[in-house]
């Protein structure tokens, strides 16, 4: 089996993360963003796990995402059903893990040229 490093051509790809931040394209980011394979990151202002509303969700559609990757940080939490409601009424796939596992998924998708968007708590 042959490992080399892959590069996004053009798509964002998390290169890196850790106690407190996420690398994307080698460029580190130490609070919560929102990622799509083609955008430019932008900031999220979801600050925290307990902060997050509907209204973050709703947000995300703008996007037009396929399935949205939730990172809850170091450990993995489940939004309450009425905050991603949203989604779900959009028909738009949801998943929420850990923060490392998130950007490993996101990763994959972008490869499979999916229309995933990651909303990811630092």
């Amino acid at each position: 089996m042959k490992f080399h490093l892959t590069r996004a051509a053009g798509n964002n790809l998390f290169t890196g993360y850790g106690e407190g931040y996420v690398a994307i394209n080698d460029q580190r980011f130490e609070h919560s963003i929102v990622v799509t394979p083609g955008n430019p990151v932008a900031d999220w202002d979801a600050g925290s796990f307990e902060a997050l509303t509907a209204a973050h969700f709703a947000a995300l559609l703008t996007l037009k995402p396929e399935i949205v990757i939730l990172g809850t940080g170091a450990k993995l939490r489940f939004p309450r059903p009425e905050v991603t409601r949203p989604l779900a009424e959009a028909q738009v796939g949801f998943e929420a893990m850990d923060t490392k596992a998130a950007c490993r998924t996101f990763n994959i998708l972008m490869a499979e040229g999916r229309q995933v968007v990651a909303a990811i708590l630092v």
